[in-house]
């Protein structure tokens, strides 16, 4: 097995264990603040990462170019509105429509990929990722009064269109952290993943902090408050949502983002998993065939 299969397989779990962490802290603050703890609090443990690296195993560090901050700051932002589009889906009655276009991010991030890099994937591929998107979006519609029919019919709704925009966004930010981490490969003795990938790691995350620290110090300090006063289980979030993403960034350094974030519908898996194994729910028909084609999806890329 390649190794960024593994890494994104451990990435999904972590990323499942981490939304489960902010699940229990958005009952102590709100939204945003339950958002920068995935940010704040995450940035010590990616400094951790990236000083273990330079003084405890020697690795050179890679210098900055202008690519490298395009990029960056492209794919700091975009995961930042990506993220407020899928939160302010909550607000809408039928906001499950549009979460599960939000799902459709492997595609957009393949069709994104072509156009700023004129990357291409193959045939089997393509139909891998759409197979898995048809899978998760069949669990996520599966408990809810919205079926494929409702799905096909609010294609063009407010929901529908908020969450393909989110889609895009998480599309454009993965597209942007692989670039960003490969224009650092010319700097180094020789191309280091790991290295690239957590020195992109620092840069991002450092980004994402200042931005939405400012924002909340010039409108909502009250937030910051609480955030403070749940400063335990937020360094649990911050620690498990830096793993995440450093096994995102190494990923998406050594294969396209596209198919990276396809075989990290597998997430979707662990979800459903916790739900039954944890809270006793039992699992559908349509959420039985909903897991059945991600993995036939997720197997499908991997012996393409």
């Amino acid at each position: 097995m390649e190794l960024w299969i593994g890494i994104t397989f451990a990435a999904a779990f972590l990323q499942n264990m981490r939304s489960t962490l902010q699940k229990y802290l958005k009952g102590r603050m709100a939204t945003l603040g339950a958002t920068f703890t995935r940010f704040g609090f995450g940035l010590p443990f990616a400094a951790l990462y990236f000083a273990i690296l330079i003084f405890g195993l020697g690795r050179p560090v890679p210098s900055v170019n202008n690519a490298f901050l395009f990029w960056a700051v492209i794919g700091a932002a975009g995961q930042i509105g990506a993220t407020f589009l899928l939160v302010y889906l909550f607000s809408f009655r039928n906001f499950v429509v549009g979460t599960a276009y939000s799902r459709t991010e492997p595609a957009q991030a393949a069709i994104l990929a072509f156009i700023f890099f004129g990357a291409t994937i193959s045939f089997a591929a393509i139909a891998a990722i759409l197979i898995s998107i048809a899978g998760v979006m069949l669990i996520s519609l599966s408990r809810n009064d919205v079926g494929v029919g409702g799905l096909m019919r609010g294609l063009l709704t407010r929901t529908a269109l908020i969450g393909i925009a989110s889609g895009t966004l998480f599309g454009l930010s993965a597209v942007a952290y692989r670039a960003a981490s490969l224009s650092l490969a010319a700097s180094l003795p020789q191309p280091d993943a790991i290295m690239q990938a957590s020195f992109t790691l620092v840069v991002v995350i450092a980004i994402q902090t200042l931005a939405m620290l400012v924002w909340m110090l010039a409108f909502d300090r009250g937030e910051l408050v609480k955030v403070a006063k749940a400063w335990r289980p937020a360094l649990a979030v911050g620690f498990v949502g830096a793993t995440a993403s450093f096994g995102w960034f190494v990923a998406m350094t050594l294969q396209q983002a596209a198919i990276v974030k396809a075989v990290a519908q597998v997430e979707m898996l662990f979800s459903f998993a916790t739900s039954v194994l944890v809270f006793k729910e039992k699992m559908t028909g349509a959420e039985a065939i909903g897991c059945t084609l991600v993995v036939l999806g997720v197997l499908t890329l991997l012996l393409a």
